[in-house]
């Protein structure tokens, strides 16, 4: 199996601040699969947005409080 050329320098990465090696091939396939969930999520830049008004957690909150007998 083919490293991607965001796995290798993962590995390194890991190896230096964390002192461990990736140590199997499911390993290394999880770092490959990583690039193309980065990818994925790059094409949704832009798309996704936060609500003009959000909920205000206070709001939320007092409407889930049980009211008071």
């Amino acid at each position: 199996m083919t490293d991607s050329k965001l796995a290798l320098p993962l590995m390194d990465s890991i190896q230096r601040w964390q002192a461990i090696a990736v140590p199997n091939a499911a390993a290394r396939h999880g770092l490959k699969d990583l690039e193309g969930l980065i990818a994925a999520l790059e094409k949704l830049r832009g798309e996704l947005v936060f609500e003009d008004e959000p909920a205000s957690f206070e709001a939320a909150l007092t409407a889930c409080k049980e009211k008071e007998a």
